[in-house]
């Protein structure tokens, strides 16, 4: 794995751990933020050929 995939799923695995932080406390515009953040991370992983399941892993 290349370092811009690494870096990317580091990426969608810190930003969907914040984004459930945001819910569990009741933050709505940080869940706003956070969403906003992994779309436009998904989106670039798909761009690139990133498979994004591979970041659960």
């Amino acid at each position: 794995m290349d370092a811009f995939t690494a870096g990317l799923l580091q990426r969608i695995r810190t930003t969907e751990s914040d984004l459930t932080m945001a819910r569990e406390t009741g933050d709505d515009f940080l869940v706003e933020v956070e969403q906003g953040e992994l779309d436009d991370l998904h989106r670039l992983a798909a761009e690139h050929g990133v498979q994004v399941g591979a970041a659960h892993l």
